[in-house]
């Protein structure tokens, strides 16, 4: 019979080889944490954004280094036997795969951060950088998924275990139906991932695009697997599927450039000094820091039978601009027009008929 003493100190023994794996490995995690974290803050200064190591990669990285330290004293712990040894080491393996897909798909992140860091979407011409956020966004998706894939298979392939390979296989066999029905069933979604795919590669739309969907002005705010957030002006928020970009018709403002030119369309009577009103146009826009300097008219675009239309043409360096200086065009020169020319102003003109009967003329 083994003495009392034994039993505990062989206890004893296999709780200091525990609690010293978790510190050993915490002061390792926090050692190296407190490295990036100086590295980070000496780079605080700079423009670009941070890599966020120690926000993605520090909580898998601490497990993994605790999983690894209780692998390394595992065999030193004498109360351990073979059964209850081999199914610790296989939750301790399960434990590992899924930290180390934890890991890669935090590596992802960070990878995304330092690719993205030249490509600055706040910038005043942001079409590349739109264009790489974007396919990034997408891609990453395609990524984390891949990574779910090979961390499921490879936590399976930790048991060693010819009974649950056997039952996988006949698992896959099995699903050949049942993927048909889970087909028929998500149609819709299947679509809004390939569709996903073709506008990461086509680019009908970026993140950041200014876009008219169904009527309503907006910035495409977020791309997701299936559906599209469009930032309405008013702070609204349209939620679009993919597939509506890809089957139907819609305005992109951005497409090439942020560059744009509005109108501002006035009416007014036949009096008016049209080459006059030119001229204030022109000095309207040169006063007004929303005009990019390339583009300034004034047209008469029709007439009327009461009035003519005048059509004020100006260009900006984005369509948020550009809408303000429309508007302002049109309060400049309505008040212009109003002190300057009141006669000028559309009015409706009366003609009065003589006195008496009509005289009817001989037949």
């Amino acid at each position: 019979m083994t003495p009392l003493w034994n039993v505990w100190h062989g206890w004893f023994l296999a709780l200091f080889l525990f609690c010293a794996a978790i510190v050993f490995s915490n002061a390792l995690h926090f050692v190296l944490v407190r490295l990036l974290r100086k590295k980070q803050s000496g780079e605080s200064s700079t423009p670009m954004p941070g890599l966020g190591l120690v926000r993605h990669l520090g909580k898998p990285a601490r497990a993994i280094f605790i999983i690894t330290c209780l692998f390394f004293v595992l065999p030193f712990i004498p109360q351990v036997s073979g059964d209850l040894h081999t199914d610790i080491a296989q939750v301790l393996a399960v434990a590992e795969v899924l930290s180390l897909g934890w890991l890669a798909s935090g590596a992802v992140y960070v990878l995304q951060n330092l690719l993205l860091r030249r490509y600055d979407i706040h910038a005043e011409n942001n079409v590349q950088a739109r264009r790489v956020h974007t396919q990034f966004q997408l891609f990453r998706r395609a990524v984390l998924t891949l990574i779910a894939v090979v961390t499921l298979g490879a936590m399976l392939w930790t048991f060693h275990d010819d009974r649950i390979w056997k039952a996988g296989t006949g698992l896959l066999a099995s699903a050949g139906l049942a993927s048909l029905v889970l087909a028929t069933a998500a149609k819709s979604t299947a679509s809004n991932f390939l569709a996903g795919m073709q506008i990461a590669l086509t680019e009908p739309i970026r993140i950041d695009d200014v876009v008219v969907v169904q009527g309503e002005w907006g910035r495409i705010e977020e791309i997701n697997s299936t559906y599209v957030v469009v930032k309405i002006w008013d702070l609204r928020r349209l939620v679009v599927p993919l597939t509506y970009f890809i089957e139907n018709s819609f305005q992109n403002w951005t497409r090439e450039s942020s560059e744009i030119m509005g109108t501002a369309f006035l009416y007014v009577d036949y009096a008016v000094p049209v080459q006059e009103l030119r001229e204030k146009l022109l000095d309207i826009c040169r006063q007004s820091p929303l005009w990019d300097e390339k583009v300034c008219g004034l047209q008469v675009t029709d007439v009327k039978e009461r009035v003519i239309e005048l059509r004020c043409l100006m260009s900006s360096r984005n369509s948020s601009d550009n809408f303000d200086l429309r508007c302002l065009v049109r309060e400049e020169m309505i008040a212009y027009i109003r002190e300057r020319h009141p006669d000028a102003l559309p009015k409706t003109r009366f003609a009065a008929l003589p006195d008496g009967p009509t005289p009817v003329a001989a037949g």
